[in-house]
């Protein structure tokens, strides 16, 4: 027996197919994308604080409100800010410049205790001095021409960075992680992000000063950049004004008050 054509019941199962698979792609394309958000401190500081009046900054609401103009379905599940402690014999202001920094994670643990971590790394130094080439401008490196010197160098925050991203990741807990860093120190792991898994967007935010400011300082990293689905290159001072902690922040113990100096 011939099937009988029925061109009204065709077109509703057609529609219904269609409206099912349109109804499906909004629903992927609006859900939450819960993000982490990891900070370099170190390259934070250095790359757009230093020398500015702007250091008491609220990390969180900050990079929360950058990656949320760019990508609005960002939620923001965690912000860690990856650092280490300040040694009082190598600061500017001794031990004035620890309690600065103390003051300040425990500001923005006390306001942020369910989304703010940070994660120390440490300090290392050669007690007898290295010996380093003379700077002299003008001149070419003259490895004959040096001077000792006392070489502070930072230890364990690219690798606890890394670490704590891949294993954040791998727990299936993230759709999106946004890292706060012009650093190609990073690249190793985001490659290995995008090669194990696929589905998860990446985001840069990159601190550095707006281009038409004038300042001079790092390029931003365009091998970072390549490997992002979204960044931004530059941090307005009108942002980091607008996310100014409270002159005091109240916690379980003392209050944190914003320092002096740093």
């Amino acid at each position: 027996m011939t099937p009988v054509w029925d061109e009204k019941a065709a077109l509703g199962r057609f529609f219904h197919f269609h409206k099912r698979f349109i109804w499906g792609n909004m629903q992927e394309t609006s859900r939450a994308l819960r993000t982490a958000i990891y900070i370099d401190g170190y390259n934070l500081y250095y790359g757009r604080l230093r020398n500015t009046q702007y250091k008491w900054l609220d990390v969180v609401a900050l990079f929360s409100q950058i990656t949320r103009s760019i990508e609005p379905h960002s939620q923001i599940i965690s912000v860690k800010f990856f650092t280490a402690p300040a040694l009082p014999k190598f600061s500017k202001h001794g031990k004035e410049s620890m309690r600065a920094q103390n003051d300040y994670h425990r500001a923005l643990e006390a306001k942020y205790p369910d989304k703010f971590e940070k994660v120390l790394g440490s300090h290392v130094y050669e007690k007898d001095g290295t010996n380093m080439p003379v700077y002299v401008e003008g001149n070419p490196f003259d490895k004959d021409n040096t001077v000792r010197v006392w070489r502070l160098v930072e230890k364990k925050t690219d690798v606890n960075l890394a670490l704590s991203m891949y294993r954040d990741v791998n727990r299936g807990s993230l759709d999106q992680v946004v890292l706060i860093s012009n650093d190609t120190d990073t690249e190793p792991v985001i490659n290995a992000l995008i090669e194990d898994f696929p589905a998860l967007k990446i985001g840069m935010i990159m601190p550095r000063g707006p281009q038409s400011s004038g300042k001079k300082g790092r390029p931003a990293s365009s091998s970072l950049i390549n490997l992002a689905h979204w960044s931004r290159t530059y941090i307005n001072d009108e942002e980091l004004m607008a996310a100014q902690l409270p002159e005091q922040v109240p916690t379980k113990k003392w209050p944190a008050k914003k320092p002096i100096h740093w």
